[in-house]
């Protein structure tokens, strides 16, 4: 009876703050859940706000973890899969099904995937939130810290309202001045992931705009194609567009140059011989190892090159959010949650990893150097609630058209904990039969 008063009570406080500290939208809680424990914890900042025990993804159907964030939000909806499964208060993570919402929790994981929460709770998170804000998921318990670095993002003074960066070309090859600033996310067009923003985003200085969504990540196939694409064009050689995707145009141009220059044609189209070739027929440095892709209100905006210094050393997963700013006085207080994330053999030798991370969350920001030019224009913009994002193997595969930037961890190898993940034993029973009434609130977080 206390302890369901004392619920009772944290949830009537938690509806209290979702109107009155929250009145912002709620741009700077995040949601954690963990797996091993059954629970979630709401935060602002790195204070506890509420917390109530979930009921994840069950064997089979194991809720992913990772750092997600709120793409939909329906008071009332039925699981397309699962036989028309009622889901309130419905929060979406994913467009391939995960969400939270209200359903049966029982001291287990039981869920077909989706996080479910007791309906009380369920109800107050979903007026606390808002469509942006940030869940992560883990197997043991995680929580955001107070963090300091000389290197993190802080926001700048407002600037007189005008286009920023009319000069800068954000991308690998060296800058021409006499260019206009490239700064749209070029994409495969195939792939919603990859769809192409508008040519310019609007960079006037922000005071309360939306927050920005950052992920700094190494270079893959992609970036590197989008350079390629780009100097073959400056060389007079049509490829179609930049937009990182190996098309008949795009292959027909590297096939030219290379027998233009004499190139060898084995090593594969891509071969290291090209693309050292390349670049010294463009008389350009090739690009350093890192890429930043910015994003707001769900849609791409820019990405440039980054370094990381001793790229042999994995970065780790690392979830960075911001409050508190202060523009005035160009101040900020950031917060980090790292995640345990076992990479593969195959990918550690495809991204040249041969060191584990042992980095803090603070120290990494040490190894990412930042163009000037990309810092001010993110500085110019950041509001409360921007968040960044750093990981080894880039945009996931749940990134796509209408998300921020989701990144999927896997766990490191341990002992599984068996309190959480343990059914309890049933015994076969003869079934009863139910009023429509009855099975239909039975179903409730089926999903």
């Amino acid at each position: 009876m206390l302890r369901s008063l004392v619920f009772g009570l944290g949830l009537l406080s938690a509806t209290m703050l979702s109107h009155g500290a929250f009145a912002a939208g709620g741009r700077t809680l995040q949601i954690v859940v963990s797996k091993d424990k059954q629970s979630m914890v709401v935060y602002d900042g790195d204070q506890v706000v509420t917390k109530t025990r979930v009921s994840t993804g069950k064997a089979g159907h194991t809720t992913p973890s990772g750092i997600f964030s709120i793409l939909e939000k329906r008071k009332y909806h039925e699981s397309n899969i699962y036989s028309n499964a009622p889901m309130p208060w419905m929060q979406r993570l994913t467009w391939s099904g995960i969400a939270l919402h209200e359903g049966v929790v029982p001291n287990y994981p039981a869920s077909h995937g989706c996080i479910r929460m007791p309906g009380a709770f369920a109800k107050s998170l979903f007026d606390m939130t808002e469509r942006g804000a940030h869940v992560i998921v883990s197997d043991a318990p995680v929580a955001p810290e107070r963090i300091e670095s000389a290197n993190l993002f802080m926001p700048r003074k407002p600037l007189p309202k005008g286009p920023l960066l009319t000069d800068v070309e954000l991308r690998a090859q060296a800058i021409d001045v006499s260019k206009k600033a490239e700064v749209a996310m070029n994409m495969r067009p195939e792939n919603p992931a990859l769809s192409h923003p508008a040519d310019k985003p609007e960079l006037e200085a922000e005071t309360d705009g939306p927050p920005l969504r950052i992920l700094i990540t190494r270079r893959g196939d992609r970036e590197m194609l989008i350079d390629i694409q780009h100097l073959l064009q400056e060389m007079g050689f049509d490829t179609g567009g930049s937009d990182g995707y190996l098309g008949p145009l795009t292959r027909s141009a590297i096939d030219g140059f290379k027998r233009w220059k004499g190139v060898p044609a084995g090593g594969g189209l891509l071969s290291a011989q090209f693309i050292d070739a390349l670049y010294e027929a463009a008389g350009k440095e090739k690009p350093p190892a890192g890429q930043i892709m910015v994003r707001r209100n769900f849609q791409p905006m820019f990405e440039a090159p980054v370094g990381i210094k001793n790229p042999e050393i994995a970065l780790g997963t690392h979830f960075f959010a911001v409050d508190k700013v202060d523009r005035g006085a160009e101040s900020a207080e950031w917060t980090a949650v790292s995640l345990p994330h076992a990479l593969s053999d195959a990918t550690k030798k495809r991204l040249g990893i041969t060191v584990e991370d042992q980095s803090t969350a603070a120290q990494i920001w040490e190894r990412i150097e930042i163009p000037a030019e990309v810092r001010e224009q993110i500085e110019s913009m950041m509001t409360d609630g921007t968040s960044v994002t750093i990981n080894d193997e880039g945009i996931g595969p749940e990134t796509g058209k209408g998300t921020d930037f989701v990144t999927l961890t896997k766990p490191l190898a341990r002992a599984v904990n068996a309190v959480a993940t343990k059914e309890p034993s049933v015994r076969k029973v003869k079934p009863v039969r139910q009023s429509r009434q009855e099975v239909r609130r039975g179903m409730i977080g089926l999903y």
